[in-house]
């Protein structure tokens, strides 16, 4: 964020302002012709964690994370396909998806030890990654992502319309939003967000990800099977006030998941977990990732 804003941004706590603060390491994987972006954060000898952004998203929502793991932990961060500073696309599968997610482990130099932290949509790719490269991962820790029950209905997802473009950079950070909607508890993660979130275009400015996106997906569907085969340590952090992983859906995938399922409910969170408590989650994962040491 500008300096200017920190001087009225009396609520956001110093430990922010010093993790957005530390520098990362960018780097670039090929995957089928298209450059997939990354960054790295942390001291390369250390054991490897790479985090997973859901739809729509990118490698800079966890900008405020990734610094608090680096003591025991070379922590990355991917632009899947079609989001982010990653090339766009003609078409984005489940499979793509996946190489890609292995891709960035072996261009970061990532080992075998490697723990995938994913949220929501990035959870189902890297189900998929970690099955179609079953020795490439060493645990998962899904992020309030999951597959609901049979015959459990879907929350309401509304309609996403894309504009273009905006005038200027400041419309645009106003009109920042996630989805699914919510009264994000620690406003100060949007609002960082929303200022690492867009490009350049003809006309203005533009969020970073593909407005093909969500109609050039094939193959995304997370099966119940690929759950079940899931031979590696699991862990489940969801949002207490989660619609998108409630209850039966966190019961579901204990019953679903061979090995036991480490389950972290965070109290006042919904579906964007480290937005709405943002240390709160940071303890969570390192209470998992400390079992698994």
């Amino acid at each position: 964020m500008p300096r200017w804003q920190r001087s009225i941004d009396a609520e956001v706590p110093a430990w922010f302002w010093r993790a957005v603060d530390t520098p990362s390491r960018e780097g670039r994987a090929l995957v089928d012709g298209c450059e997939i972006v990354y960054r790295c954060w942390g001291d390369a000898s250390k054991p490897p964690l790479l985090l997973v952004h859901g739809m729509m998203a990118h490698s800079r929502w966890w900008d405020f994370i990734a610094p608090q793991l680096t003591d025991n932990w070379l922590v990355a961060a991917i632009d899947l396909g079609g989001m982010g500073d990653s090339d766009f696309r003609y078409d984005y599968s489940g499979d793509t998806f996946a190489d890609e997610i292995k891709a960035v482990c072996d261009a970061a130099g990532l080992d075998e030890r490697v723990v995938l932290v994913a949220h929501s949509f990035g959870g189902a790719m890297s189900i998929k990654a970690v099955n179609r490269y079953p020795d490439r991962f060493a645990a998962l820790v899904l992020v309030d992502s999951g597959l609901r029950a049979p015959g459990e209905p879907e929350p309401e997802r509304p309609s996403l319309r894309v504009r273009r473009a905006y005038p200027d950079r400041a419309s645009a950070e106003a009109r920042f939003r996630v989805q699914p909607p919510q009264a994000v508890r620690a406003p100060y993660t949007v609002r960082y967000i929303a200022s690492q979130s867009l490009m350049p275009v003809d006309g203005g400015w533009a969020w970073k990800f593909d407005d093909d996106l969500l109609a050039a997906r094939s193959d995304v569907a997370l099966a119940a099977e690929e759950v079940a085969s899931l031979a590696l340590p699991v862990a489940l952090i969801f949002g207490e006030d989660s619609a998108h992983c409630p209850a039966r859906t966190v019961e579901y995938m204990r019953e679903l998941i061979p090995g036991t399922l480490l389950v972290e409910g965070i109290t006042d969170a919904h579906h964007h977990v480290f937005l709405d408590q943002p240390e709160a989650f940071v303890h969570a994962l390192q209470k998992i990732l400390t079992t698994w040491l």
